[in-house]
């Protein structure tokens, strides 16, 4: 507002200055004719060079009928003013006077100021607003009390523009809306076409499991759903394209389904598995589809999980079949176990993988908040997920006793390499090899991945990084 004034004053001042020279230009002329042709000295004896400090007698010098006014000047009858300090007064004043004057109305709008067009013929003022509305008049005094060095600034709340709305603590492109209809988590629950939305669900569920599934494996998927109650969400991820043909299962009309030629448990999760997505879900189960769940209770499960305290865990495995670590061996005596002893020169430390706070990627099963650690840790680019078991780690603190396999509910590892088969015949050697060495060379890419970015941290913190253990 005081920046519009004083553009208003100062406009007023330059046109009342304008008309004062046109009219003392005049009665100088009527001086000039009033002066007698034998006054002072002649014409010739006057040069521009002496009133160059003159702005109004450089622009007339140059005519000879101005040399008798330069006279009368020289010799008193007429006193020049100091046109410079007068400007300089008419700006200072007028700065002061649009200043004070606008402080006064600090929350006036100027879209709201009715003005004369032939004033600002090409000021578009609603721009002006706009583009400056960080800078309101209230801001220009509490920045002029404090350098006047007082420290008080005004109480009176800022206001731009009642009608817009900018939250910069809203999720990120979202700050123009209300905080109050932001939803910024979702949730799989399947939901009616019709009625009123707050009866769609007669059950929430509580966990949500998933399957990463080929038709042909549909007997054992049958048994596994099975073995989950309504409590659960089921959502089946098919890698053979033929997700129609489940509909023969009364469960799979409840069940969610997503499809994408030959892909992994773990490009799916990272596409379709945000934290944001399964925020409802107490519990995420990610499952392969070749397991034998004959002794396994979900809901069981969940209590031994609540009850032992863990955020990364996985059902003990069948010691006979397909067993690769001492630590996922099922123990018969124990409810849980979060620690074992493997192979001598395995563990450097009895507190770390694969001797403790490590669970398998074939049926891992995450709290909430551990998910959003590790969906965040998943790689775009590396499909199988192999290394994340030794890396779960880092998500839960203290890992060795976050993590932990859970004995009592125990399942069987088929071991049947059906996605492997959805691999691609090379140099006359079966698909599942081709992808076995991809999974191979992602674990290596996934290491060094880790150790580079923890180096880099520690570097740019600077201290010594510990020893990485992202085998």
């Amino acid at each position: 507002m005081g920046f519009l004034l004083v553009i208003i004053y100062g406009s007023l001042e330059i046109q009342t200055y304008s008309l004062f020279s046109r009219y003392f230009s005049k009665q100088l002329v009527r001086i000039h004719q009033a002066v007698p042709e034998n006054l002072g000295p002649s014409k010739s004896e006057f040069s521009c060079r002496n009133f160059r400090d003159s702005n109004l007698i450089a622009a007339v010098c140059p005519r000879p009928s101005w040399a008798k006014y330069i006279a009368l000047i020289h010799r008193g009858i007429i006193r020049k003013p100091n046109e410079t300090m007068r400007l300089i007064l008419i700006t200072f004043v007028g700065i002061a006077f649009g200043f004070c004057l606008g402080a006064s109305f600090p929350t006036l709008s100027l879209t709201k100021i009715n003005l004369p067009t032939s004033l600002f013929p090409s000021i578009d003022l609603t721009y002006i607003e706009d583009k400056y509305t960080g800078l309101s008049t209230q801001a220009l005094l509490n920045a002029w009390s404090t350098l006047r060095g007082n420290g008080v600034s005004s109480t009176q709340p800022h206001k731009n523009n009642d009608t817009k709305i900018w939250v910069p603590t809203n999720p990120r492109g979202a700050e123009r809306l209300p905080p109050g209809i932001i939803a910024p988590e979702s949730d799989l629950f399947l939901r009616r076409l019709w009625g009123q939305p707050s009866e769609d669900l007669t059950i929430k569920p509580k966990y949500l499991v998933t399957f990463t599934v080929g038709y042909d494996q549909k007997k054992n998927i049958d048994a596994a759903v099975k073995k989950f109650s309504e409590n659960f969400t089921i959502l089946l991820f098919h890698y053979d394209g033929r997700a129609s043909e489940w509909e023969e299962f009364e469960w799979s009309r409840r069940a969610i389904h997503v499809s994408a030629p030959k892909q992994t448990k773990w490009w799916y999760a990272k596409r379709f598995l945000h934290p944001d997505i399964v925020a409802p879900y107490d519990y995420i189960f990610i499952w392969d589809e070749d397991l034998g769940v004959e002794h396994f209770n979900a809901e069981e499960y969940i209590k031994l999980v609540r009850k032992h305290g863990l955020d990364i865990s996985q059902p003990g495995l069948e010691p006979n079949k397909g067993l690769t670590w001492q630590m996922t061996k099922r123990r018969g005596d124990s409810e849980v176990h979060k620690d074992t002893e493997e192979r001598p020169g395995w563990c450097t430390d009895p507190h770390l993988p694969p001797c403790a706070a490590f669970v398998e990627i074939m049926a891992t099963v995450f709290s909430q908040d551990a998910w959003r650690c590790v969906w965040h840790m998943i790689q775009n680019d590396l499909v199988h997920g192999w290394g994340l078991d030794f890396a779960l780690r880092k998500c839960v603190e203290p890992a060795h006793e976050k993590i932990g396999v859970v004995d009592a509910q125990w399942i069987v590892h088929e071991g049947v390499p059906s996605l492997g088969n959805q691999g691609q015949v090379e140099s006359g050697r079966p698909p599942w090899e081709g992808v076995r060495k991809r999974c191979r060379k992602e674990w290596a890419i996934f290491q060094n991945r880790m150790a580079n970015a923890e180096k880099a941290y520690f570097e740019a913190m600077g201290t010594d990084p510990p020893n990485s253990t992202a085998r």
